[in-house]
């Protein structure tokens, strides 16, 4: 599917990527001419799912935010194919783009290719990869969440009657796999000998393909859902059983079903990044750290409709825990391994 291109401006018009004009900034660090000026910096989203997507609407909203109060003007790419990811990460490199933000993914390799030959343009992907040194153009980040799941697990341990939980993902990559195994960490805080069904639907968006999945789970004895993938949410509200959310608050769509959710901040993550870019000193960094809930990066949503019904058990570890984690003395353990089935 062709890259679906956003302008938004303050004026939000539509523009078209044949259209982006301005000098690269070839040569040069990355930031090291904005640094001089009081220009807003440029900044492009590449995504290569719709902008509603669980994951991407975070970096989005962040970017969003950025732009309101003034620091950025941003323009986006959505449902970008991988194998038209260089060729658009070029585009915006050519037109200008100081800050180029997205996932790097399914495309590792092309992506660093293309910003070695950008030197003065600052790229931040998501990546399941460490920074190079020898590419300081290039950063990775991640939704190190893992903290908000292990109180997400805390929740559900006390909220399951069957002790059965089923787990849907999109794939078995370490971004998944962290945060299943911080979420599974947290339930057996309540409940030792919780099992759980693990299945991962091979996509990132596919709804119908996850409630299927679920539904399967919910026939095996789950009385409640992880949600890593929207569907999930959908076909236990249909089955009247709760759901746990991820990086998003869906509670107010599913006001029976969800009981909490992990959110994930990216505000500290492009927030580092707009500061360095503007001092001149953008550098190849991993910039996994600021989702952390220590940095702000991650945090339990609110329970909403299910205030008053979560065991006080649950809600005295939780506050105990996020103190904890807050503070350093506990620390949530990152298992990037593919989590299995109990």
């Amino acid at each position: 599917m062709a890259a679906k291109t956003r302008f938004l401006s303050p004026s939000r018009r539509a523009f078209l990527l044949s259209s982006l004009a301005g000098a690269a900034l070839v040569g040069t660090a990355p930031g090291r001419a904005l640094a001089q000026d009081a220009k807003k910096l440029k900044v492009a989203g590449i995504y290569t799912v719709p902008v509603e997507q669980q994951w991407v609407s975070r970096i989005h909203i962040a970017a969003m935010a950025a732009q309101d109060r003034g620091d950025i003007e941003y323009t986006y790419s959505e449902n970008t194919a991988n194998a038209d990811y260089p060729r658009v990460m070029r585009e915006y490199a050519e037109g200008g783009y100081d800050l180029i933000i997205g996932e790097a993914f399914a495309v590792e390799q092309e992506a660093r290719e293309v910003a070695a030959d950008y030197p003065g343009v600052a790229f931040l992907l998501g990546s399941s990869f460490k920074p190079d040194a020898a590419l300081p153009n290039f950063a990775v980040f991640d939704n190190y969440i893992q903290d908000a799941s292990y109180l997400s697990g805390i929740i559900a341990g006390a909220m399951t009657k069957s002790g059965n939980i089923g787990m849907v993902g999109g794939f078995p990559i370490p971004e998944v796999n962290r945060l299943m195994h911080a979420f599974m960490a947290g339930a057996r805080e309540m409940n030792p000998d919780i099992k759980f069904q693990v299945a991962f639907i091979g996509s990132w968006f596919d709804p119908p393909k996850a409630k299927e999945t679920a539904y399967a789970m919910i026939e095996n004895g789950a009385d409640l859902l992880y949600a890593e993938r929207f569907g999930v949410s959908d076909a236990a509200k249909e089955k009247g059983i709760l759901a746990i959310g991820n990086v998003i608050d869906t509670q107010a769509d599913y006001p029976d079903t969800v009981v909490a959710s992990a959110l994930w901040h990216f505000e500290p993550t492009l927030d580092h990044a707009i500061e360095q870019v503007r001092a001149g000193s953008f550098s190849a960094e991993d910039y996994g750290i600021y989702s952390f809930m220590k940095e702000g990066g991650c945090s339990l949503a609110p329970y909403g409709t299910f205030e008053g019904k979560i065991p006080q058990e649950a809600l005295d570890l939780v506050t105990k825990r996020t103190g904890e984690i807050k503070d350093g003395s506990f620390t949530v353990e990152i298992n990037d391994a593919e989590p299995k089935s109990s």
